[in-house]
């Protein structure tokens, strides 16, 4: 497949046939870094993982090269950490079995970017190439500029599609800001329980980032138990981890459905549900 950056890559873990192992994908999960598909959207993979009618492919779209670093990573070059965080997301999809990893290069300027078209062209011939039933993303509340550019050019490339030829759901993932502030009616829940092994594995693969000064190793997995735990105060856990997420498919079957506005919904619902609670108990 041709992409827009000369440092751009396809890889097949497996070592099929590349049209074979892009075109069985079922779920395709479209992140701004190496390592959000692991960290942000591992309750989807782990199920596609136990499945042998599901197949998971995934979508890096920035370089990496302006990640935070410190320690042992502190003098490395922009040059050199953009090559282990490749290495680093290779091993990922070997460990995990996806049927096929797509990076991007984008730096994160250009992902910001509304105007950057070859970013839209890009996700579109992929998703195309791929034609999953589902396409997981970041979501419009996200604080990482980053996340939300790529989910908005990932709306962006879906709706340049036919009807027809678009995922049945889009689901925005919890990321940079948690969304436990949705009503619980309004919360997808995907069960990040399986395999703890492998999603300490997954996410320890990634030392540039861990070593380099952030402890994904522990706030990931703590987060998600903690919605796990925090999801509802009257039952008890039937689960011991989740990724939460919103769904976004509204967006992609009416394309003139405004993303604030849409977003705006969920917000607004948040805000009103405090008011009245507030209300009834004073």
């Amino acid at each position: 497949m041709k992409l827009t950056k000369t440092n751009a890559e396809t890889y097949i873990p497996s070592g099929m046939d590349a049209t074979a192992a892009i075109s069985r994908t079922t779920d395709l999960h479209i992140g701004a870094h190496h390592d959000d598909t692991e960290a942000g959207c591992y309750g989807p993979l782990i199920a596609c993982y136990d499945d042998p009618n599901r197949f998971f492919s995934t979508v890096v779209v920035s370089d990496g090269a302006g990640s935070a670093r410190t320690g042992m990573y502190a003098d490395i070059t922009s040059e050199q950490l953009m090559e282990i965080r490749v290495r680093e997301q290779r091993q990922a999809a070997d460990i995990a079995k996806y049927s096929a990893l797509f990076m991007l290069a984008y730096p994160s300027r250009e992902v910001k970017d509304p105007s950057n078209t070859g970013l839209v062209d890009d996700l579109k011939n992929i998703i195309s190439a791929c034609k999953p039933d589902v396409i997981y993303t970041h979501n419009p509340s996200d604080k990482h500029e980053t996340h939300l550019g790529v989910c908005l050019r990932t709306v962006a490339a879906i709706r340049q599609l036919p009807k027809e030829d678009r995922p049945k759901k889009l689901y925005g993932m919890e990321g940079w800001r948690n969304i436990d502030w949705l009503d619980d009616s309004d919360k997808v829940t995907f069960d990040t329980s399986p395999h703890p092994n492998l999603a300490a594995a997954l996410i320890g693969l990634f030392d540039s980032q861990i070593a380099g000064g952030k402890r994904y190793d522990i706030g990931i997995p703590g987060g998600w138990a903690a919605n796990a735990t925090h999801y509802d105060s009257h039952s008890v856990d039937t689960c011991s981890g989740m990724n939460y997420a919103i769904d976004m498919t509204p967006l992609i079957e009416d394309d003139s459905l405004d993303i604030l506005g849409f977003i705006n919904t969920f917000i607004n619902k948040f805000v009103s549900s405090v008011a009245a609670n507030i209300g009834r108990f004073s």
